[in-house]
């Protein structure tokens, strides 16, 4: 019997992402081992293709994932928590004025 690992999330950007991406449905309150350092225990259900905390992450701050910017925690995100619609806003106008 071959025991295959499946990879449960992606991160692009070991050192900028503050997020990975769910590559399966994860279930609440389990522990994701992003490295040798890190343990995430996932405080709610993650579907597929969507963002997880990797860290706190509070209000006013910027969310990465691949190493870019994808948006503004519009509230404070908790270590674990999904990152969705409801706590973070688009940044996208911000950005291309600085850019």
């Amino acid at each position: 019997m071959v025991n295959k690992m499946v990879k449960k999330f992606i991160i692009m950007n070991q050192i900028e992402d503050n997020c990975a991406t769910a590559l399966v449905e994860i279930p609440k309150n389990e522990n994701m081992k992003i490295n040798e350092d890190l343990t995430v225990k996932v405080n709610k259900k993650i579907p597929f293709g969507h963002k997880f905390a990797l860290k706190d992450i509070k209000e006013g701050e910027y969310v990465y994932k691949y190493g870019e910017i994808i948006g503004k925690a519009s509230s404070d995100i908790k270590k674990g928590d999904w990152i969705h619609t409801k706590n973070l806003k688009s940044v996208y106008m911000e950005v291309v004025r600085d850019g």
